[in-house]
């Protein structure tokens, strides 16, 4: 899963800024919340009559509502509760690989989470079982780094430091463009949501497909 350094950051910034097991245990609560509600009957109802982008947005909104319309834990729940992975593994050049686990829900409930995630998140995604499931973490983690950032451009700058990190200790084997473009999405998303609360995410995403057309017609 490529981005693995992003959702590792967030989760060294959450340890570092949280140390008493209540808000631990907060971040799990709601990471249990958004996988049960991806399971829920509403929101398979949801999946016949909508399209992913959203799919995407009612997870969001399903979220902030159960935070109590608190932007900063939303972002940083979905985060964790939309990442692909329980394990983070990273290959230091000289210390070897060193595995990283991640605040995650018990197996059955983490692989049906998994499987029922939006994937057509840009026009260009796979039309298979994976999609872009993997850009919907990096997409929050993103928004969480620019929504609480008040340095220019400091989104940017960790969205870059990430892929070229990865490159270096052997997360990914180069850096993916499509990831620099979920990531300065995200930071667009996280941006416009200290102006305007009631942005949603797909208003961003789709972005993407309209700059594409727009510039191919």
């Amino acid at each position: 899963m490529k981005n693995k350094f992003l959702i590792l950051l967030l989760s060294l910034f959450f340890i570092s800024s949280n140390q008493n097991f209540p808000q631990k245990s907060k971040l799990f609560n709601a990471i249990e919340f958004t996988s049960n509600y991806i399971l829920s009957k509403e929101y398979y109802n949801n999946l016949k009559n909508k399209f992913d982008l959203q799919l995407i947005d009612l997870i969001y909104n399903n979220q902030l509502k159960h935070q109590k319309m608190d932007i900063k834990e939303a972002l940083l729940s979905l985060t964790f509760a939309l990442v692909q992975v329980r394990v983070v593994s990273i290959n230091f050049p000289i210390l070897g690989t060193i595995n990283y686990p991640l605040v995650s829900v018990n197996d059955s409930l983490f692989e049906l989470k998994n499987k029922f995630l939006p994937k057509q998140v840009f026009w260009d995604s796979n039309l298979n079982d994976f999609g872009d499931k993997d850009k919907l973490s990096h997409f929050f983690g993103s928004a969480f780094i620019s929504y609480n950032s008040n340095i220019f451009d400091f989104g940017d700058l960790i969205g870059y430091f990430i892929e070229v990190f990865e490159e270096v200790f052997q997360i990914q084997s180069s850096i993916d463009k499509r990831d620099m473009m979920t990531n300065y999405l995200g930071n667009i998303f996280g941006d416009l949501l200290k102006y305007n609360k009631n942005i949603l995410p797909s208003q961003v995403l789709i972005t993407n497909t309209l700059i594409y057309f727009n510039y191919n017609l």
